[in-house]
């Protein structure tokens, strides 16, 4: 990846897309992964109160969740973890797109986490947007980036 991280994503987008609980497992380490299945994360972003029920209790002690406030009204029900809610709804909006949800939602845990620096996923979000001809999304989801990185 852009800032030298092996990184490997397993997504489950079955039935659960009707309703109920999709996710992705997105693993980045500075060692080559093996397999991207993770029995305890340590890092959450729960976009509705489903996905917070179902995963809050398997984010490892010390670890971090974000919350899209816009959907999850209720705290968490633990204290063991860092807890950021973000209204990534009205940001996105603000940011001049309802689409870049999930924008608004990487741009705090960036910000959370440390994990990646947001230049750097700018620039490489940048480059995929203009490589797939879609180069005129690239401020909306700059904008959210950055929002959701202020939020925190």
């Amino acid at each position: 990846m852009d800032h030298g991280l092996e990184v490997t994503w397993l997504p489950s987008y079955g039935p659960e897309m009707r309703g109920g609980t999709a996710n992705c497992t997105v693993v980045l380490s500075e060692e080559p992964v093996g397999s991207p299945i993770v029995d305890e994360p340590t890092d959450l972003i729960a976009m509705n109160l489903p996905s917070l029920d179902k995963f809050e209790p398997m984010v490892a002690k010390g670890g971090t969740i974000v919350a899209n406030r816009s959907l999850i009204e209720r705290d968490l029900a633990r204290s063991d973890v860092r807890a950021h809610f973000v209204d990534v709804h009205s940001l996105a909006e603000e940011a001049g797109s309802s689409r870049a949800i999930n924008m608004v939602a990487l741009g705090a845990y960036l910000k959370a986490t440390g994990v990646v620096p947001l230049e750097v996923v700018k620039r490489a979000m940048a480059r995929m947007l203009e490589e797939g001809g879609k180069g005129r999304f690239v401020p909306a989801n700059e904008k959210a980036l950055e929002l959701g990185y202020e939020a925190v």
